[in-house]
């Protein structure tokens, strides 16, 4: 508990958003979700001082709502259940490659992102062996990104974050 306490101070006092993120999110018309391993209580710490939570909620799934995590597909299709939305429709966007993976067994595109400080060099290329359909590392690129894979598979209807 202390060190959950502390961790979360640590996030309050120096966590920032991705680069661009609100942006991006402004430019895409598509319902969207957040499809985190992290705790409920984390999220709303992490998303709040980012100034993400009121975008996303009450859209904001857990790992802890569902049996198994990522890499299982579980998470990722009860977003999509929650969302009213068939997986094949989902566009998920994914900074790991467990959640690749999950994303991929639930039958949803990936975009796989690694423009995050925790992403090191090859993360791009760890996410697309993974299953990604393509990487980027610029959340300005994602509205561009969505609208292509809407082309290519004529069946992007709603789009996942995690």
């Amino acid at each position: 508990m202390q060190l959950r306490d502390e961790q979360f101070r640590s996030f309050e006092a120096g966590l920032e958003a991705v680069p661009h993120i609100h942006s991006a999110l402004d430019a895409i018309t598509q319902p969207v979700c957040i499809a985190s391993s992290g705790s409920q209580q984390r999220m709303r710490v992490t998303l709040g001082r980012t100034r993400l939570y009121d975008r996303f909620a009450p859209n904001i799934f857990s790992a802890s709502q569902v049996i198994n995590g990522k890499p299982a597909p579980d998470l990722f299709l009860f977003a999509a259940s929650q969302m009213s939305v068939r997986p094949a429709q989902c566009l998920v966007i994914e900074d790991s490659v467990p959640g690749v993976t999950g994303a991929c067994a639930a039958g949803m595109p990936v975009l796989g992102f690694h423009g995050g400080s925790h992403c090191r060099p090859g993360h791009g290329d760890s996410l697309r062996a993974a299953g990604a359909a393509a990487t980027f590392d610029d959340m300005r690129q994602l509205p561009v990104l969505i609208a292509q894979m809407g082309r290519k598979t004529g069946r992007i209807a709603g789009f996942s974050a995690a």
